[in-house]
C-alpha cells in the first residue's frame, strides 16, 4: 500500500531541545577500508544511522536525535571529507559505492547486521544507494529532500526548472571553488541567523575539506547535456518514508512523481509546504514525530 501524507507546519509535540546535545552524545570512529568515519551516538535499541548532506555534518540531526534516542540507538555520521572523518584526496575517493560502504562499515562496527538508514541531500543519495546495493544492511529507509536517483535524472532531462536549479552544481563541477565559500559563509547558509548554531557549524566546517565536499558533485552529479539514467538500478525492497520541503530551490518536487516505479515495498510521503531544502531544520517537529510514528508502524 502506498500512502501519501500531506503535513503542514503544525507543532505535533514539543520539540526536543538540542542545546545540550553536544554534551550528551558519545563519539566514535569506524574503519571503512582504511578511511575513518566519525559518528556521534546516543540511546539504546534498534539502530538508526543518519547521514547528512552538503554542507552539513552529524549535527544536522540535532532536533531529531534526542527524541529518537528514547527508543533507538541513534548514530549520526560525518561523511568522509567532513568534520572529524577522514578526508582522502582525489575525486575517485567519493564514489557512491565508497560512500555507501562507509555506512555499512559503521553498521558493522557497531555490531549490527542492519539498520534504519536516514539520509538528507547527498546523504539521501547515499541512503538510496546503500538500500539498492547493500539491501542486507538496510531494514528501513528514510529520505529527506532527495528524489530517487531515477526520478532526479528524469527531472534534469525534462524539467526546465530543475535544469535551472542545477546550475550551482555545474558551477561546482566546472569552475574553480568560489572564494566566498568560507566556513563562515557555509555556516550561515545552514544556520542563518542562529548565532549559537552557526558557531557550531563554523567550527565543524573549519575542520572539513571544501575540495572533498565538491568532489561529491564532480564524481556523482549528472553531467550536461542531461539525459535520463539508462541503468537498471536495483529496486528498493524495504519500507520507505520520504520527506520533502516544498520550498526547496535545488530539488524540484516533481522529482517525487512515480517514485513507486522503483519500489517493491510501502512508500509514505510527507510534504511540508513551508519548509526549505533543510526540512529537518525548518520543520523539526513534523520530521521527528512522523519518523517516530512511522518507525513504530513498520
Amino acid at each position: 500500500m502506498r500512502r501519501i501524507l500531506l503535513a503542514g507546519l503544525l507543532l505535533l509535540a514539543p520539540c526536543a531541545l538540542a542545546d545540550d546535545l553536544l554534551e550528551k552524545v558519545e563519539h566514535g570512529f569506524a574503519d571503512s577500508n582504511g578511511v575513518k568515519i566519525h559518528y556521534a551516538s546516543m540511546g539504546e535499541g534498534p539502530l538508526i544511522v543518519m547521514i547528512h548532506g552538503f554542507p552539513d555534518f552529524w549535527y544536522s540531526w540535532r532536533n531529531q536525535m534526542p527524541a529518537l534516542a528514547e527508543k533507538y540507538h541513534v548514530v549520526a555520521i560525518d561523511q568522509r571529507g567532513y568534520n572529524e572523518s577522514d578526508k582522502p584526496e582525489g575525486q575517485e575517493n567519493y564514489t557512491l559505492d565508497l560512500l555507501a560502504a562507509d555506512v555499512v562499515a559503521v553498521i558493522k562496527h557497531l555490531g549490527e547486521e542492519k539498520a534504519t538508514v536516514v539520509g538528507h541531500d547527498w546523504g539521501g543519495m547515499v541512503a538510496w544507494w546503500t538500500a539498492m546495493y547493500h539491501p542486507e544492511a538496510v531494514d528501513k529507509l528514510v529520505i529527506l529532500n532527495l528524489p530517487h536517483p531515477k526520478c532526479f535524472t528524469r527531472e534534469l532531462a525534462i524539467n526546465p526548472e530543475q535544469t535551472k536549479n542545477a546550475k550551482y552544481a555545474q558551477d561546482f563541477i566546472n569552475k574553480p571553488i568560489p572564494e566566498v565559500l568560507t566556513p563562515q559563509a557555509l555556516a550561515w547558509l545552514v544556520a542563518k541567523d542562529d548565532a549559537e548554531t552557526s558557531a557550531v557549524y563554523q567550527a565543524a566546517f573549519e575542520k572539513s575539506c571544501l575540495e572533498c565536499m565538491i568532489n561529491y558533485y564532480k564524481e556523482n552529479y549528472p553531467k550536461e547535456p542531461y539525459q535520463q539514467d539508462p541503468r537498471d538500478l536495483p529496486r528498493i525492497k524495504v519500507p520507505v518514508l520520504q520527506f520533502h520541503g516544498l520550498k526547496d530551490t535545488a530539488l524540484h518536487a516533481n522529482g517525487l512523481n512515480n517514485t513507486w516505479d522503483w519500489l517493491d515495498n510501502t512508500w509514505t510521503l510527507v510534504t511540508v509546504p513551508n519548509a526549505s531544502h533543510w526540512v529537518q531544520h525548518d520543520a523539526p517537529e513534523v520530521v521527528t514525530n512522523n519518523m517516530l510514528d512511522w518507525l513504530a508502524r513498520n
